[in-house]
């Protein structure tokens, strides 16, 4: 079966500082494609969308110049700032840049805020329709708190395709489902919104976590967005603070394993593909 990694990061540490890093020292180095290649290939996996990581203009183009080289990177969901002004031109110079073709959507650190208001700031809700109209699509990176202004941007922007980055990270850890588990529904009864299977082991126990503890929350949103609806995504390197890669697939593989063939093939291949018009 085809494997695609919707989401994964890669960065230089030489090139750029991450400064979210700083308190995390098994992140706290340089992570490359020739790093990433043989564990997805172990995996099974033949193709992988990379992520931005923080918000910086020359990161994008970076990437976008890496997918360009790299027979494993089908896409990258990049940044630049959707509410700027001169986002329309912004957009344009990324897709006309080296490798610019290579971009598939932008994603910004809506988790780093008080709240999730940015999404529906009129300026923002601009971008985000002009965003529509380049046939792109916005990574939702949030916390479980700011899953209600997901579902107001998404209604505001009913054009747009939204992907909700690591099921809104809830707090796996706790074993709390509500609120999440209703606004997770009420996410998922809007269309044109699709959820990533990932960054689960992260915000569960990271030294203690099982299959057991990942699973509500899988159920939950494979059921509330269904198959169709939903994609794998590894979060590496973030992941690894939990898990190896094999281990992050392997666990995916075992939450989806009551689904019929097609419905595993929508969430390990064809939801991504479709999204994200992988070629």
């Amino acid at each position: 079966m085809r494997i695609i990694d919707a989401h994964h990061h890669l960065w230089d540490l030489d090139v750029r500082d991450q400064p979210w890093t700083a308190g995390l020292p098994a992140l706290r180095r340089t992570f490359r494609v020739a790093d990433l290649e043989p564990l997805a290939a172990a995996s099974g996996v033949g193709a992988t969308v990379m992520v931005q990581t923080i918000h910086a203009a020359a990161e994008t183009p970076e990437m976008l110049a890496l997918a360009e080289t790299s027979d494993l990177i089908a896409g990258v969901v990049g940044w630049t700032d959707v509410a700027a002004p001169d986002f329309p031109e912004r957009l344009n110079e990324l897709r006309l840049g080296v490798g610019g073709g290579w971009l598939v959507g932008i994603r910004h650190q809506v988790q780093e805020l008080p709240d999730g208001a940015w999404l529906t700031e009129p300026e923002t809700v601009k971008g985000l329709r002009k965003l529509a109209a380049a046939g792109l699509v916005f990574d939702l990176i949030v916390r479980a708190d700011q899953i209600p202004a997901c579902v107001a941007a998404a209604r505001a922007v009913p054009e747009l395709s939204f992907v909700l980055d690591h099921l809104g990270k809830p707090r796996i850890a706790a074993g709390e489902l509500e609120p999440w588990t209703t606004d997770i529904r009420a996410l998922a009864e809007l269309p044109n919104v699709t959820c990533k299977l990932s960054g689960m082991v992260t915000e569960a126990d990271l030294d203690n976590w099982t299959v057991a503890d990942l699973r509500p929350y899988a159920e939950v949103a494979l059921d509330a967005f269904g198959p169709e609806r939903v994609m794998f995504g590894s979060d590496w390197p973030v992941s690894t603070l939990a898990a190896d890669y094999a281990r992050v697939v392997e666990s995916t593989f075992e939450l989806a394993s009551h689904l019929t063939d097609a419905e595993r093939e929508a969430v390990f291949a064809g939801t991504a593909t479709r999204v994200y018009h992988l070629g």
